[in-house]
């Protein structure tokens, strides 16, 4: 899928820190802050390089190496005006066969990891000229039954709340919103959905009738940290071309959904 062409935004001498940057979606955002003339700080567990991005190698599910991204990204820079809390994800486990380990696994990427990220940022943009702003990706999954992935989608229920909690406590310095994602075509997806036949299979269910693209997510991000949506706190945007057909329509219909 070409990338989705995103509305012309300046984020100029602002300082953006995008977790999870090397892939997928997170890879998707940094380029989007990037082309908008961010100074963008992305980290992973792993070192690698990311066009026009600061690396930092770190696991933020550690609330010291949280501390680290953000101390890096404003003792290079002087400021953070944008966190972007992307990190997440999760295998597929039926929840008959989940462990504790595992739960304890997912529930620190997806939940806790953003949370200390997110409090280590509040630290710094509540005491900076301008404030700041905070987004979270969240998912679908956590909006409706997720089947395969329990842990993942409660995890993400927990981070939308988390973030309507969030932007209550720390107004009106820093604003807090969240982007729940829906289906998205990226390499973790193509394996989830079963290759490209798989894709186009699943796109049909979805009302817009494609996948969603990480350009889509980005675009999310990209208003919702800049002036446009300054009076936007606590909200969650769907990003999900519309959600998923009912599944009654494709019932009565042999042919499947549209």
């Amino acid at each position: 899928m070409a990338p989705v062409a995103q509305p012309a935004y300046d984020f100029t001498d602002h300082v953006v820190v995008v977790t999870g940057g090397s892939r997928g979606v997170g890879a998707g955002i940094v380029a989007a802050f990037v082309a908008s003339g961010a100074t963008v700080v992305t980290c992973g567990r792993n070192e690698v390089d990311v066009p026009g991005a600061v690396f930092v190698a770190a696991d933020v599910r550690q609330p010291e190496q949280a501390q680290l991204v953000i101390d890096t990204a404003v003792g290079r820079f002087g400021r953070l005006d944008v966190l972007i809390n992307n990190v997440g994800g999760s295998p597929a486990r039926s929840a008959a066969d989940v462990s504790p380990r595992f739960l304890e696994a997912i529930l620190a990427l997806n939940l806790m990891a953003p949370f200390y990220c997110a409090q280590a940022a509040q630290r710094v943009m509540s005491g900076q000229e301008g404030g700041g702003s905070i987004v979270n990706i969240s998912s679908v999954s956590g909006l409706r039954p997720s089947p395969g992935a329990s842990i993942y989608g409660a995890a993400k229920a927990g981070l939308i709340n988390l973030t309507a909690t969030l932007a209550i406590e720390w107004a009106p310095t820093v604003r807090v919103n969240c982007v729940s994602a829906g289906l998205l075509e990226t390499d973790a997806g193509d394996e989830h959905y079963g290759g490209p036949e798989g894709l186009i299979r699943v796109a049909r269910t979805v009302p817009l009738g494609r996948m969603g693209h990480p350009d889509d997510v980005a675009g999310a991000c990209l208003f919702l940290a800049g002036t446009g949506s300054g009076y936007i706190t606590g909200s969650n945007l769907v990003v999900h071309g519309g959600g998923e057909w009912p599944a009654y329509l494709g019932a009565l219909n042999d042919d499947g959904p549209g």
